[in-house]
């Protein structure tokens, strides 16, 4: 698992309460029953912590982002852009 990986786990389990156990790429955000709320928070967090934007628009939040491994790609996406 990546530094970068860990440290949005991190961001999840102190947003919303989950159990570090039950995160994983392939974890669906539909399943571990993340709501809207803490969904924007988990962005927040992640923008400030990484210096980043991430591309994510409420209205489309499902479409965008269906497991945990789809926030890593973004962010590690985004990250890779910022150091160009």
């Amino acid at each position: 698992m990546s530094t970068l990986e860990n440290k949005l786990f991190d961001i999840v389990v102190q947003k919303t309460g989950l159990e570090r156990d039950r995160l994983s790429r392939d974890a669906s955000i539909k399943d571990l029953e993340i709501s809207s709320l803490d969904f924007v928070e988990i962005v927040f967090a992640v923008e400030e912590e990484f210096d980043i934007e991430v591309p994510y628009n409420a209205n489309t939040m499902d479409s965008d982002f269906n497991t945990l491994g789809d926030i890593v790609d973004a962010v590690q996406a985004e990250v890779a852009k910022q150091q160009g």
